[in-house]
């Protein structure tokens, strides 16, 4: 019997008495091949149970000692170690979940490390495949491959991103052995798993600050990385590893205008939901709610009122009046402005004459952006979305949020790129508000974490 890579899957050839006898789960039976064939990320349980069978060959992967330095230039801490070592004792496979700016990359770099074999790096954006790549070339003396971004390289240890690993995998899996998947919580993405799904790799580990989903998507990375080995969080971390912080929730008022028109188009939408009997508690609330817009007479006109109430919330004149506010009182500080919005961070960076980073900046536009801001030249940043993760800015100590989503990844992965240790830094985190609107129960869910109450544990968290 022989087992071997196949586009993505295990496939076992041969025959085998005893196979068919006592079939092995995952493995199902391929007439179009006449051979048994199983997902590729079951390799590890199954090439366990196939080595009781007599005259079984495992050619699932080429060649893939990785060569090392003899020692790392590294120091680990205390946390990255145990971390380390919980993975390892758990085989290999597991989420190590840290917060953002206490160097879960040195965690990974480690595991690589100790595991010796070829790796693959799993990244969300190209900017952290390009500091993935630095840090990896310094600490094991040996150029890095990359795949993305226009580059398509591979070498022994490898970093891509999660739409080339999606497309490529069935092509490249059986060279990695190793795979690490960093901002793991992309992973249980429809799409994104497939880049899991399709890889043998028996060593696999997840970092990640928050894990949890609203889809619950955490149990698909369980499944596909391995259980949770190691978690500290936030409020964990005393001064030197993150900088002192503090959230303030500031309340900024409409005037006259805007509050009647947010009041007519929201009672607009609220009449429309609860005339069609919307829950928006369930899975399925807002694909219910475009779905009647879609077919209703007046849906049209409904699903602009929504928009509308939200834009009117989100950028009330007194928000732009207390974003110059908050501008002068941290002159000279480093300040990142977060919106949900691309038309709301725009209209911020033409009102303020401020640079604007969105998933519309260019690759080299981005990189002057923010090397500009990292040296002091700019000390604000606008920015939709593009950098609430992976983005190194440890001169940032202010963030201002002027509008975002109720999700509590998205609330603490903007708070990290403020937390980042710098000399005597003392961080900042500002949500603008705008009273007497849904903002206000936005605020509410997606402050639900212990870097904003440490009363919350992390199974009250998971029950969230």
């Amino acid at each position: 019997m022989k087992l071997s890579f196949d586009a993505g899957s295990l496939l076992l050839t041969g025959h085998s008495p005893q196979l068919h006898a006592s079939p092995i789960e995952p493995l199902q039976f391929d007439t179009r091949v006449d051979a048994w064939r199983a997902p590729a990320y079951a390799y590890a349980a199954l090439s366990l149970q196939l080595n009781v069978l007599d005259d079984f060959e495992d050619e699932v992967f080429e060649n893939t000692e990785l060569q090392v330095p003899e020692s790392l230039d590294i120091t680990l801490r205390d946390y990255q170690q145990q971390a380390v070592d919980s993975w390892q004792a758990n085989k290999g496979q597991g989420l190590v979940i840290l917060p953002t700016g206490v160097g879960k990359s040195i965690v990974g770099v480690e595991a690589i490390y100790r595991c010796k074999k070829s790796a693959l790096i799993v990244l969300p954006t190209i900017d952290l495949m390009v500091q993935w790549a630095t840090q990896l070339e310094k600490h094991f003396q040996q150029p890095i491959g990359v795949y993305g971004g226009g580059s398509k390289e591979l070498k022994p240890i490898t970093v891509i991103t999660y739409d080339s690993a999606v497309i490529m995998m069935e092509y490249i899996g059986a060279k990695f052995e190793l795979i690490i998947f960093d901002e793991c919580h992309h992973l249980p993405g429809a799409v994104n798993r497939q880049a899991a799904e399709l890889s043998p790799a028996p060593y696999r580990l997840g970092l990640t600050a928050t894990p949890e989903r609203n889809d619950n998507g955490e149990q698909l990375l369980y499944q596909l990385i391995g259980p949770e080995v190691y978690r500290r969080d936030i409020k964990d971390f005393g001064s030197g590893v993150l900088a002192d912080y503090d959230t303030q929730v500031i309340d900024v008022p409409m005037n006259t205008e805007e509050r009647i028109a947010y009041q007519q188009n929201r009672q607009q939408y609220l009449d429309f939901v609860r005339s069609n009997r919307i829950n928006f508690s369930s899975p399925y609330g807002w694909s219910n709610f475009l779905r009647c817009c879609a077919t209703a007479k007046d849906g049209r006109q409904v699903l602009q009122a929504y928009r509308k109430q939200k834009d009117i919330a989100a950028s009330s004149s007194a928000k732009f009046d207390k974003i110059w506010q908050l501008i002068q009182q941290h002159s000279g500080e480093r300040i990142i402005i977060f919106t949900a919005l691309n038309k709301l961070a725009y209209a911020i960076g033409e009102r303020f004459l401020l640079p604007v980073i969105t998933h519309n900046t260019k690759a080299a536009e981005r990189k002057a952006y923010l090397d500009n801001f990292r040296q002091g030249q700019y000390t604000v940043l606008v920015t939709s979305k593009v950098l609430n993760e992976g983005i190194d800015v440890p001169e940032a100590s202010v963030g201002i949020i002027v509008s975002g989503s109720g999700s509590v990844r998205e609330h603490v992965q903007r708070l990290g790129r403020i937390l980042r240790p710098c000399a005597n830094k003392k961080a900042v985190l500002y949500e603008l508000i705008s009273a007497g609107s849904s903002e206000m129960n936005i605020s509410e869910r997606r402050r639900q974490h212990q870097a904003y109450d440490p009363s919350i544990s992390a199974v009250q968290k998971a029950n969230k």
